[in-house]
């Protein structure tokens, strides 16, 4: 199936002389254990998410303007509407609940003016807010910041619920008090969930203006988003990694869930799977089209990076706001569609207390919620690409799929979905999970689809494999626990807007988010089609040499590819050495091998849990990324 988007030729090339020797390179990696294989699934389950996290947040109905009768009014629209029982179960407070950080013992103190319920003697305490959502039958989440200080300190001077006090008073952020505000929010509070931003490492160093202006102390900023290299990618996940250590301390019961917001920098798309349930994949949405196109390209290619109990999260919904209002509602269901589809957590943003039936009919489409909770959590890969179409599909635990059609553009487009895009056959039963209509086709069925619209539906048929599946159809059951990208570099793909605060000052939007070269289904982790010495593969799985995948078996006794250098690499030197691991035992390999045919790879996984897919570079001399291909890469009974 072909696959197309404009190409951006100078992205194409890789800055050579990542280090001083591509021997010495390749030896690092296996040195250091990147790619010893493990016998097991290794990618980390913490956390009650298991499917995306579904309920609402304060923040986009009214950023640091929130308060009890709001949150609670929230809580009660989501019981009396039905929502509730669809799934959205974390009512979470944002920026703005804390009035300052007690000096005397370090404890967080509660904004009573606001959240007149956390007064007590002498003292503050959330304690009966969560009780009364827990009465509700759901979770209540709450919302700190890595560094010192929060983003509201920084953005939003103008609001009256800025903490107050002291500069260590002000100082409400985890920094330095990691376990301790954990231990408060989750054991003797009773949050369920948290949202740990970012801002506190990011805008609070010595030269910036608002440090001088509001006495705060300085912190040396550790993420530069306009820099990868600039940002300490270790430390940032360090401190990220003692939130989810405390958060096992302190939740014996596995309750909670960790919302990691760094906006996609740190190369958080790595990392964010192995310390949280959710990691931000860009800065934040704003009610415009084309930054919703900016947030959703963020996540929508790394499917192999998601699974169940980690999630891509293009940030919050937004529809009832802007061009998602209720007057523009084919592009409300387009966003609602494309989060459902791509797995992302579905939390409202918007005034629930009044919000009009035609806003809640989309929050409360019941199979459109249902392919988002989908238990078998394969977020949906890119199956067709160009700047005006793309179709998504993905896999069901039932065998069933879904499909989702987006026209991105201004005019109609009349789009070909084809058997080959839903890698099935026969007779195919089509069903529109929109307006519930049927239809059947076999080949292919032309379709109409108007500017801005997503057609979903959920296709039933014969597999094209009838003895198995793809690894492209299964990505939840994959863990790329080292995708060979040795210098994280920013995705080009990513829909570049008008910056929504800086306007068109400056130079103009430029890629930021590391991705770039990572592990691709359907696809080259440069986004071409696969192909080895010249033979295209229209399934398999895209990635680099240096480079080892965990693959969950449940109950197939075959694994079967065709593996080679794909024919886009840009290393024309060195040459792979594929291998299959079976619970940590070596089941077939390659010899050394490139440009050459694909090498066919049977294996027997009869009994195993875990396959593991191993690509090493053989004596590597070169630093350009050696570009491999696992084509059609299957398990089979």
């Amino acid at each position: 199936m072909p696959r197309y988007r404009t190409l951006i030729p100078a992205t194409l090339a890789i800055a050579a002389a990542l280090f001083a020797s591509g021997s010495a390179m390749a030896d690092t990696l296996d040195a250091t254990g990147h790619l010893e294989v493990t016998g097991k699934w290794t990618a980390k389950t913490r956390g009650q998410a298991l499917t995306p996290p579904m309920g609402w947040n304060s923040w986009n109905a009214y950023r640091t303007e929130v308060d009890e009768e709001k949150v609670l009014g929230a809580a009660q629209a989501l019981v009396d509407s039905g929502l509730a029982k669809l799934g959205y179960n974390y009512v979470n407070i944002d920026d703005g609940w804390w009035l300052k950080r007690r000096t005397s013992d370090g404890r967080m103190l509660i904004r009573t003016q606001i959240f007149p319920s956390a007064k007590l003697k002498g003292d503050s305490s959330f304690k009966p807010f969560t009780d009364r959502i827990h009465a509700m039958g759901l979770k209540a989440g709450i919302y700190s910041d890595m560094g010192r200080n929060a983003c509201s300190q920084r953005f939003d001077l103008h609001s009256p619920n800025l903490p107050e006090g002291t500069a260590a008073e002000r100082e409400v952020g985890l920094y330095g008090h990691v376990d301790q505000d954990i231990d408060l929010y989750f054991r003797q509070w009773g949050f369920d969930y948290i949202k740990v931003d970012a801002c506190g490492l990011n805008y609070y160093g010595p030269d910036e203006p608002v440090v001088k202006s509001e006495g705060y102390r300085a912190f040396a900023p550790i993420i530069d988003q306009s820099a990868i290299n600039r940002t300490d990618i270790p430390q940032v996940r360090a401190l990220y990694q003692s939130v989810s250590d405390a958060l096992a301390k302190s939740n014996p019961d596995n309750d909670y869930i960790l919302s990691l917001c760094n906006w996609g920098t740190a190369d958080v798309r790595q990392w964010g799977h192995d310390v949280g349930n959710m990691w931000r994949t860009s800065q934040d949405i704003t009610p415009e089209w084309t930054r919703m196109l900016h947030t959703f390209d963020s996540a929508a290619t790394r499917a192999l990076y998601a699974h169940p109990g980690a999630w891509n999260d293009p940030d919050m919904l937004f529809v009832g706001h802007g061009d998602f209002d209720e007057n523009h509602l084919t592009e409300a269901r387009s966003h609602f569609s494309l989060w459902a589809i791509i797995n992302a957590p579905l939390i409202i943003g918007y005034d629930l207390r009044k919000a009009p039936k035609s806003l809640l009919d989309i929050w409360g489409n019941a199979d459109i919620i249902r392919l988002n909770q989908d238990k078998s959590g394969h977020q949906a890969v890119l199956e067709y690409m160009s700047d005006d179409v793309e179709i998504f599909v993905k896999t069901l635990s039932n065998g069933d799929k879904a499909v989702a059609i987006f026209n991105r553009g201004l005019a109609p487009a009349d789009v070909a979905l084809t058997a080959a895009h839903l890698k099935m056959t026969g007779t195919i039963a089509l069903t529109d999970l929109w307006s519930k209509a049927t239809q059947s086709f076999s080949g292919e069925t032309l379709l109409k689809v108007a500017p801005r619209e997503t057609l979903v539906f959920e296709a039933r048929g014969a597999r094209q494999l009838a003895d198995g599946l793809y690894l492209s159809e299964i990505p939840g059951n994959i863990h790329v626990a080292e995708d060979g990208v040795i210098v994280p570099q920013p995705d080009p793909m990513v829909h570049r807007m008008i910056s929504p605060w800086d306007s068109s000052r400056g130079g103009g939007s430029r890629a930021a988010y590391t991705g770039w070269g990572g592990a691709q289904a359907d696809s080259t982790p440069y986004d071409q089609n696969l192909q080895v010495a010249g033979h295209p593969f229209a399934t398999g799985i895209g990635i680099l040499a240096g480079s080892r995948m965990e693959v969950k078996n449940d109950g197939f006794t075959r694994f079967e590819t065709q593996a080679g250098v794909d024919d886009t690499t840009q290393n024309l030197k060195d040459a792979v050495i594929f291998q299959v691991y079976g619970d940590g035992r070596l089941l077939t390999e390659t010899k050394s091998v490139y440009g050459e045919p694909a090498k066919t790879l049977n294996a027997d996984i009869s009994g195993v849990k875990v396959v593991e897919l191993v690509a090493r570079a053989d004596n590597r001399t070169s630093d350009l990324p050696l570009i491999v291909t696992w084509g059609d890469a299957a398990l089979k009974k």
